[in-house]
């Protein structure tokens, strides 16, 4: 076991840290000399900056405190310490890492860009690990845990939204960088679920037919993937069926179907998008290393 704590504390650490690099630099070296206006905690720290000089970390860092205090018991206690660990790491690393790689003058719109696909990956390698940046997550997870009614969609949406247009507001007062900032803060939410949804996306096909096991052999046949076989019954017929559910890549699913209908012209399929396959012949759980 503590073998097992000491390999899970380190590949942690080096999420926390990857993680945070990329934060560090989409938010010091694209989004801050680009002027643009960001959504959560970053954004606030970011107007702070801009109008007394407080360091961006050191302002994320304060923001927290009380959110946190206010916030702990309605977090897990595993999933708060890993989340404050890694604000700290991600808050220094903002202060005092970034400034020492090349700040971006150019475009600002290839700085809104490169700034949401930085701060998504980073945010996602963060999150693969069962932790966050605190601020706004903290804010959102206990504004659902005491209010369930609520989406976890809309709370981070309204809180956005708010921060982004108060920046615009307050410091910068440029429409453009309005814009931008709202290319980046989706940029980075879209890069984000790819990577911690999408990117080992696939297919997964029901087929109901009275020839499951033959079907399951042809689906092992054509694509050497598994298939499981429930039982069902037809509300018309009365019938039993069987329910061929399989998961495989896109590009299988085309060849599966074809000898499917060859197979049993009578069988009826559905395809469904599969966001994200984990498991034996697809991508292991990161929680899992």
């Amino acid at each position: 076991m503590k073998k097992l704590d000491v390999k899970t504390i380190c590949i942690d650490l080096l999420f926390d840290i990857a993680g945070s690099i990329m934060i560090a630099a989409g938010v010091h070296n694209f989004s801050l000399n680009a002027n643009l206006p960001l959504a959560g905690f970053t954004g606030i720290a970011l107007i702070l900056y801009h109008l007394i000089g407080l360091p961006i970390g050191v302002g994320i860092l304060l923001l927290n405190v009380p959110v946190a205090i206010f916030c702990f018991r309605y977090l897990g206690k595993v999933f708060f310490f890993k989340s404050v660990k890694t604000l700290i790491i991600s808050s220094l690393f903002i202060d005092h890492i970034a400034p020492l790689l090349p700040a971006y003058t150019g475009d600002r719109l290839l700085a809104a860009i490169c700034m949401g696909v930085l701060c998504g990956s980073g945010y996602a390698l963060i999150f693969m690990r069962g932790s966050s940046t605190g601020g706004q997550d903290f804010i959102s997870m206990a504004i659902t845990r005491a209010k369930p009614h609520i989406t976890l969609g809309s709370i981070t949406l309204f809180l956005d939204s708010s921060i982004i247009f108060l920046s615009t507001l307050i410091v910068f007062r440029d429409i453009d960088g309005l814009i931008y900032g709202i290319i980046a803060t989706f940029l980075q939410a879209t890069v984000m679920d790819r990577i911690l949804y999408g990117m080992n996306d696939g297919k997964t096909s029901l087929i109901i037919t009275e020839e499951g096991k033959e079907i399951a052999h042809i689906i092992d046949e054509t694509s050497a993937r598994g298939s499981t076989i429930i039982k069902g019954r037809g509300t018309y017929s009365g019938r039993e069926k069987d329910i061929v559910l399989c998961a495989c890549s896109s590009k299988e699913m085309y060849s599966i179907h074809k000898a499917i209908k060859k197979a049993d012209p009578k069988a009826f399929s559905i395809i469904l998008e599969s966001n994200d396959v984990v498991g034996e012949g697809f991508k292991a759980d990161l929680q899992d290393f």
